[in-house]
Parts: structure tokens; C-alpha cells; sequence
């Protein structure tokens, strides 16, 4: 299975695709009724101070990614999470504060 694997590469691919996959699950959560997905992101531009309180919960699913990683001894795979997951934080404040 891939998940057993130790790979730097599988941890940034998987850091990388969770928290898309938790902003859409985040989206369908909270905004699914009153927005559509184009308006979504114009709340998110014309609100940058809500980028943290969206950004926060879409970064969920890589700790506990990490936290399973780390747990197993796979720290390679555990080191891309951490990256992938450094990436989108580094990025977040960008937008927020540019």
C-alpha cells in the first residue's frame, strides 16, 4: 500500500493535497448554502482577516497526517508533510498580509 511507504516525495504530495481536500470539505461545512465556490474565494480576498480562521482548520488533516507518521517511525514521509505543511503557512500569512 502507498500510505506504508517512507518517502520524502509521498509526504510532500500528501501535505500538499489534504489541505485542498480539507478547504473543500471546510467550504461544504460552512459556506456550501449561502456561497458558490467563485464567491467563496471573493469572501476570502475581500476578507483577508479570515484567511487564518479558514487556513487553521484546512492544516488539521496534515497534523494529523504528521502525528500518524511520526508514530510509525516513517520520518521521511513525515519531514515532506512538515514541509508541505511549513509551505501553506508561509503562503497563508503572504496572502494575508500582502
Amino acid at each position: 500500500m502507498i500510505f506504508k511507504k517512507d518517502n520524502l516525495r509521498l509526504g510532500l504530495v500528501l501535505g500538499l493535497i489534504a489541505p485542498i481536500l480539507s478547504l473543500v470539505i471546510y467550504y461544504f461545512v460552512q459556506f456550501y448554502p449561502l456561497y458558490t465556490i467563485r464567491e467563496f474565494f471573493g469572501f476570502i480576498q475581500t476578507n483577508k482577516s479570515q484567511v487564518t480562521a479558514i487556513s487553521v482548520p484546512c492544516l488539521v488533516l496534515n497534523i494529523a497526517l504528521f502525528t500518524i507518521y511520526i508514530n510509525t517511525h516513517r520520518d521521511k514521509t513525515a519531514k515532506g508533510v512538515f514541509a508541505a505543511t511549513l509551505i501553506y503557512a508561509i503562503l497563508a500569512m503572504l496572502f494575508k498580509f500582502i
